[in-house]
């Protein structure tokens, strides 16, 4: 999996994929989640937490489904073009994701070089995802895993949710 986190963090690690307490772990999450949308009864977890989400691309099913997925848990999330890149100057990264550690409890990357991403993730202080809302992220194919009580999308937005929050919350 990819995502950053801060050194002292112990729910993941860089670039790491999933192990299978982690598996066990979201999948628990995920459907207590699930069988809470299914009562009508989300609850608001994340609510008062602030996420960004950093893309250079035109919104898309990515950007939608993690705006709804930390929404729906009461996070606000706020979309920035990062005006980054591989050849941005080292400082001005490690000052912009700074200022993204000081702004937000996590932000999703998407469509950024994965160099970025984790360089970003080196110095936020925050959990920093690569992509975890994109149909090519390993915990979207867990979603198949929740069995057909609801859609694939839902599930994908439950797993989603589970991430979140043993990032976040």
């Amino acid at each position: 999996m990819t995502i950053s986190m801060p050194p002292s963090d112990k729910s993941f690690e860089a670039a790491s994929p999933l192990s299978p307490l982690e598996v066990t772990s979201l999948l628990e999450r995920a459907r207590l989640l699930q069988r809470a949308a299914l009562e009508g009864n989300t609850p608001k977890l994340l609510r008062g937490k602030n996420l960004g989400l950093l893309c250079d691309a035109p919104p898309d099913e990515a950007q939608a489904l993690f705006r709804s997925a930390a929404e729906e848990l009461g996070a606000r999330v706020a979309v920035m073009h990062p005006g980054l890149s591989l050849l941005s100057a080292p400082q001005e990264v490690q000052d912009t994701a700074r200022m993204l550690g000081r702004l937000y409890e996590a932000v999703e990357c998407q469509g950024l070089d994965a160099g970025l991403v984790e360089n970003i993730g080196q110095h936020a202080g925050i959990p920093v995802f690569d992509g975890a809302a994109t149909e090519n992220h390993p915990t979207q194919r867990l979603a198949g895993r929740l069995g057909d009580k609801t859609g694939l999308a839902d599930n994908r937005r439950f797993v989603l949710q589970a991430l979140l929050l043993d990032a976040v919350a």
